[in-house]
């Protein structure tokens, strides 16, 4: 195993990795949130939580030639009176040909930020017959495919803001495997309009998680990317933890704020394992990144 470059621990991120990220990287995405509780966007602030169900969102041709008409159910905390509030977009993992937007892990997710304030979205997208089981020409369209599909879901929420009550300035993405290569695609590559819908809207988000995720295409990395959150497992047989850890160094000497979290002897998505971790993480690194403070 090679030698790591600097990274967060498999606890929370202390004072001395954010002024070190701070000194190098221009902040830290992972600092503590103060506040009196209960600080909305950070505690728990809603106990219900709507969800509007299979909004289309696009729509775009699959690898089989097939029209797919592209979905995303909507949670919204009950009673919110906010005008506008930040959004968070997951992405579901299967390898790019299985998986629905109703996976456990990301209903999980979405309704606990949905409980604290932020509107959530999860999307489906295209999926491929043969998806990435092994690396080929199709794995590489749907790779693809997913990451236009995902863009089409960001400029889907600034088009039609003011319906969703979103702040079109304030939208991060996150994902598990496949979502997760996929929200660090949107994070990290040019917009791709492709066929997905709404275009002439911006795709760009100001943040992304990733849960046994990576970049798969680093050369899009540049200095003008968002901030990544990135957690994997050392022994994840699928989504290689050297693959997270390349990522880590090549946005961060493009001067991004980047972050993994380790697993040590962990496979791939433990989610129910480090679903405290997760979620403390994850709740601190939106809100600094999406500046909730001031949403």
């Amino acid at each position: 195993m090679r030698a790591r470059s600097p990274r967060l621990h498999r606890n929370r991120c202390g004072l001395v990795g954010c002024l070190v990220a701070s000194f190098l990287f221009g902040g830290c995405a992972l600092a503590p949130v103060d506040g009196p509780a209960p600080l909305r966007y950070r505690d728990e602030v809603f106990t219900g939580v709507d969800v509007t169900r299979d909004i289309v969102y696009g729509g775009a041709v699959d690898q089989t030639g097939s029209d797919v008409t592209l979905r995303v159910d909507v949670y919204e905390p009950v009673d919110d009176t906010a005008a506008t509030r930040p959004l968070i977009i997951f992405v579901h993992g299967g390898s790019f040909r299985s998986g629905s937007k109703a996976s456990p892990e990301i209903v999980d997710q979405a309704n606990y930020f949905a409980r604290r304030g932020y509107v959530v979205a999860s999307i489906s997208y295209r999926l491929a017959p043969t998806g990435c089981t092994t690396v080929s020409a199709e794995c590489v369209e749907a790779i693809i495919d997913a990451r236009e599909d995902a863009q089409a879901a960001v400029r889907f929420f600034r088009r039609y803001a003011d319906d969703y009550g979103v702040d079109h300035d304030r939208i991060a993405i996150g994902g598990t495997s496949a979502g997760a290569i996929t929200a660090i695609g949107v994070a990290y590559g040019a917009d791709l309009p492709g066929s997905s819908g709404n275009p002439g809207h911006s795709a760009a988000v100001r943040g992304a998680q990733s849960i046994s995720g990576a970049a798969v295409f680093n050369g899009y990395i540049d200095g003008t990317d968002a901030p990544v959150l990135m957690f994997h497992g050392t022994a994840d047989a699928l989504v290689p933890w050297s693959w997270a850890n390349s990522t880590l160094t090549t946005a961060r000497a493009a001067g991004l704020q980047a972050y993994l979290v380790t697993w040590a002897g962990d496979g791939h998505v433990p989610y129910v394992k480090h679903r405290a971790e997760i979620l403390a993480l994850s709740t601190t690194f939106f809100y600094n990144v999406l500046d909730a403070r001031n949403a």
